[in-house]
């Protein structure tokens, strides 16, 4: 017996809840156990999610634009909700919901089950014949949910009683529900990987690398191995802002102008502990990377035995350059690993530096573990926006026609070697190999792609020397014969251009000292974007939370929940928006009045929306030349 979506869909959602007697509501508190004692991986829920919604749009940066958008969204991920439920996420004040949105729908809605329809069929199954009368279904559908007319009752009827009995099947109709979903689960994934090879092929053709599948990393010489899905990336990264021309356009309501002031001393200098030759001293390397827009770096776990004063310090390494060849600011946050009894995550983060860049915060902590965040503004360290120039040239034949690196790739991979090994030792470990493979492959290195390490190079106390870095990326363009294209995949992940400039990565220096704790472990857990933390809360809600603490109010007028935080620090200064509110707005930003200043955006002029209880990070800004006073003018519009 074959059933049309429509029909599951239609009947499948007024059995799920559709004017909600006691009988409904009980099933429905059923399937909410059920969706909870079933629940998935994280990262699996979020790669359904979006492969339900890439399914309906080409982004997940695109908005659901209409109730019954959303209805259709839901059903791919295979859940039936009902006017009801629709009605409480989409609102008569609803113009849009973004994928954001769209997620935590998902999670708190369940997913219809077999056993959840079965239950429910059970309980207009009058006899217990395992079948229901098509007089039935013609009554639930004509007096539930939408109220179909009899001719659209007919015609979803009509596809049911294929033998014409008068009865349909229940636990058939059941096991198609499923089978349909499945089934739609799969294509979506298929779509959704297509679009992402397009995707991933078409940045390849703008940083010059060839498109086409690539092999998994270094490991891949000599092993035949296949091409490797695309790298990950951050599922939520949305812009704080959205375009102006897709938001709504109230008319006009009140201008305010006041000047925010920045900082104007030139004069830097960090209040090291004067004693910090006798504390306990551990440090690592690690890097930001640019990668579609979205920031990945190298994130931490402390783990602190002790109580103990600690002083953290962190700086661009030597070389490190922003866009505009000015040193890239640095920073860093320290969490918690659980929320203290005021729910707050930050203990501290650095905002003092001196004259060379290099910031520093001193503080103390009770024993346990902390994360220790990298923070970059975006100030100086951005996404490119073109390249043009001809490509460097990666590999040669010497006179007996073997394939050799040149020269200044060679020079280009020894800086890489030195960015990748993280402790300093002057090797590689097989963790920091793992760190640069995930970066440059989005592949774990597994036992047997060591073994090939061990087997192809000679190592040092099992780790990689430079010399042995160097011979697998020369053992990797003579296996190819010349072909480049995995070469340049790992320059291009690394963050350097077709000029072999690194201009979309910065390294940076990370070092702790504890006072009182000896045996304090600081140790490099992950290179990635920032996760999500207890609460469901963005890295940027956290830090959003302490610049409001620290800045300097200032309440719109005319909208008296609506504030302006201004936070300012030897570095930089940022502005955040407190929407308190029960509505959403639109802001107007002008800082182009400002003084010796660069931002984080392209323009010092930006409009943004701000939804209701929400705050948003609209502008970072800091001194475009450090040896010049430097001042932050900025005029907000409410529209």
């Amino acid at each position: 017996m074959l059933f049309s979506d429509n029909f599951l869909f239609t009947l499948t959602s007024i059995l799920l809840g559709k004017d909600r007697t006691s009988r409904e509501l009980e099933f429905s508190n059923m399937s909410r156990r059920s969706s909870r004692s079933s629940t998935m991986d994280q990262g699996e829920f979020i790669l359904e999610c979006k492969a339900a919604y890439l399914s309906m749009f080409d982004s997940i940066k695109e908005k659901i634009e209409s109730q019954d958008s959303l209805l259709e969204a839901l059903q791919q991920t295979g859940r039936n909700p009902s006017v009801k439920i629709l009605k409480k996420y989409w609102t008569n004040d609803t113009d849009e919901l973004s994928f954001d949105d769209f997620v935590d729908i998902c999670k708190k809605e369940p997913v219809t089950t077999s056993d959840d329809l079965m239950k429910a069929f059970r309980k207009i199954d009058i006899n217990g014949d395992g079948y229901i009368s098509l007089e039935e279904l013609h009554k639930i559908l004509t007096s539930k949910g939408e109220k179909k007319s009899k001719s659209e009752v007919k015609k979803m009827i009509d596809e049911v009683d294929e033998n014409k009995d008068g009865r349909l099947d229940y636990k058939e109709f059941c096991q198609m529900v499923m089978s349909t979903t499945e089934e739609s689960k799969k294509m979506q994934r298929k779509m959704m990987e297509r679009k992402e090879k397009k995707k991933r092929q078409d940045i390849e053709r703008r940083v010059g690398t060839p498109a086409g599948s690539r092999k998994s990393s270094l490991l891949s010489i000599g092993e035949g191995s296949p091409p490797i899905p695309a790298q990950r990336k951050s599922l939520l990264h949305t812009a704080s802002s959205s375009d102006p021309d897709d938001l709504p356009r109230p008319s006009p309501r009140v201008k305010k102008d006041k000047s925010r002031q920045g900082s104007v001393s030139r004069a830097h200098k960090l209040d090291e502990p004067k004693n910090l030759r006798e504390w306990t001293h551990t440090k690592s390397k690690g890097s930001f990377f640019m990668e579609d827009g979205s920031l990945i770096c190298h994130q931490y776990d402390f783990n602190l035995p002790d109580d103990s004063k600690i002083w953290i310090t962190i700086q661009p390494q030597k070389g490190s350059r922003g866009m505009d060849s000015s040193p890239v600011d640095t920073s860093v946050f320290i969490l918690r690993d659980r929320p203290d009894e005021d729910g707050n995550l930050l203990v501290a983060f650095t905002e003092h530096r001196d004259s060379r860049g290099k910031y520093g915060v001193s503080c103390d902590l009770s024993a346990g573990k902390y994360y220790i965040m990298p923070y970059t503004t975006g100030c100086r360290f951005k996404s490119r926006k073109s390249e043009s120039g001809k490509e460097a040239k990666l590999v040669s034949q010497d006179k007996g026609g073997k394939y050799v690196i040149t020269k200044s790739f060679r020079k280009v991979l020894e800086d890489i070697f030195d960015y990748s090994d993280l402790d300093g030792n002057g090797f590689m470990s097989r963790k920091e190999f793992n760190l640069f493979n995930i970066r440059t492959s989005g592949e774990e290195v597994a036992d047997e792609e060591w073994q090939v390490v061990e087997d192809r190079i000679d190592l040092e106390d099992g780790e990689i020397t430079k010399a042995g870095f160097l011979q697998l990326n020369e053992l990797e363009a003579e296996d190819s014969e010349g072909d480049t294209e995995d070469l340049w995949t790992t320059l291009v992940s690394m963050g350097y251009n077709k000029q072999l400039v690194m201009d979309q990565a910065c390294p940076f220096q990370l070092d702790v000292y504890t006072e009182d704790c000896d045996d304090a472990e600081l140790d490099v857990v992950r290179v990635d974007s920032y996760p999500t933390y207890p609460g469901d809360l963005s890295f940027d809600d956290i830090i959003s939370k302490s610049f409001i603490k620290q800045g300097e109010i200032s309440r719109v007028k005319g909208m008296k929940d609506l504030c302006m935080y201004t936070y300012t620090n030897d570095g930089w200064a940022t502005l955040v928006l407190d929407n308190k509110s029960h509505t959403r707005v639109r802001v107007e930003l002008d800082c182009s009045r400002s003084e010796n200043v660069t931002s984080n955006h392209d323009s010092l002029q930006r409009t943004l929306r701000v939804d209701p209880g929400s705050t948003v990070i609209a502008y970072h800004l800091m001194p475009e030349d450090d040896d010049r006073d430097w001042q932050v003018k900025c005029t907000e519009t409410i529209r």
